[in-house]
């Protein structure tokens, strides 16, 4: 009797694979955009508390405005309890201020930034990221993201002031394989995933045989059983005019 493969496993969606939202304390986003009050009122909030979300790199800051409403935000490297946030498109240009990046001076780090105003925000907002702001031309502004690539973003979405907090996370080795277990638990991954040509015959269409050995492309409307390996590849096999053997 042969076994289901891992791609049929979470195809089903079984409790294993599904999002555990019930850990989730709440969506990381910028309030409802309203360009009216967003351009003329600077709203003041105060950080209430800064908490950990599991299944997240960067903490989670819960802001209180003076309105009464209340924001959770990706919070800024240095962001404290008791801080004051600004919120508009002419709060001032400190740590933590959420305005609009055409109003940001060219050379600042910023995060959380929208691609388009009232998004909530898209870009830069893992654990240490940051873009930094170019320049301003014709309602557009130039931002270098953690990639290294310049991007165009509306000059009237909005950002956070600094660089997301928790960098440095990823420099710590896990150091066993139980801290990764617990880790990609809470993102729900399956781990530790194998090889399916490690396997037996009877558990992937790579396993058994003397050898290990590759297997033959499979067609893209193939069942999820078989659609494992090369999935409709364009070519196969080494590049014409190229030598099995390495030049000196």
């Amino acid at each position: 009797m042969g076994k289901r493969l891992l791609v049929q496993r979470r195809g089903r969606g079984g409790s294993v694979f599904r999002n555990p939202g019930w850990k989730r304390i709440a969506p990381a986003r910028y309030p409802p955009y309203n360009p009216e009050t967003f351009k003329e009122k600077v709203l003041v909030g105060v950080v209430k508390d800064i908490v950990h979300e599991p299944g997240r790199g960067a903490p989670l800051a819960i802001v209180r405005f003076e309105d009464g409403t209340t924001m959770y935000m990706v919070p800024p490297e240095g962001l404290a309890v008791g801080q004051k946030i600004y919120y508009g498109a002419k709060a001032p240009i400190v740590l933590g201020s959420i305005t609009a990046i055409g109003n940001v001076p060219e050379g600042t780090i910023v995060s959380n930034i929208e691609l388009r105003p009232g998004d909530g925000g898209k870009i830069a907002r893992s654990s240490g990221a940051y873009a930094l702001v170019l320049a301003h031309s014709n309602g557009k502004t130039l931002i270098q993201l953690p990639s290294k690539k310049v991007k165009e973003v509306d000059s009237e979405a909005r950002a956070t002031i600094g660089m997301v907090a928790g960098g440095g996370r990823i420099e710590k080795p896990l150091l066993k394989a139980g801290k990764n277990w617990h880790k990609s638990r809470a993102k729900s991954f399956k781990y530790p995933t194998v090889r399916g040509k490690a396997m037996s015959a009877y558990a992937h269409p790579a396993g058994g045989g003397s050898h290990q050995k590759g297997l033959t492309p499979a067609p893209r409307n193939a069942p999820p059983g078989r659609k494992v390996g090369h999935i409709a590849p364009r070519r196969t096999g080494r590049k014409k005019g190229t030598s099995r053997t390495p030049t000196q």
